[in-house]
């Protein structure tokens, strides 16, 4: 996995474009959840 070049590929570029949008939506997803249950924190106590 390391050894993959940098764009030697279309293909291969828009499959990395692709993980780096799952990546972000993941972070945002966890952002979210941190900040829920900060919320439910501070309602609980």
């Amino acid at each position: 996995m390391a050894s993959q070049g940098k764009g030697i590929a279309p293909k291969r570029k828009s499959k990395r474009q692709r993980r780096q949008k799952i990546i972000v939506f993941i972070m945002i997803i966890a952002m979210l959840l941190s900040t829920i249950t900060a919320g439910l924190a501070l309602f609980a106590f």
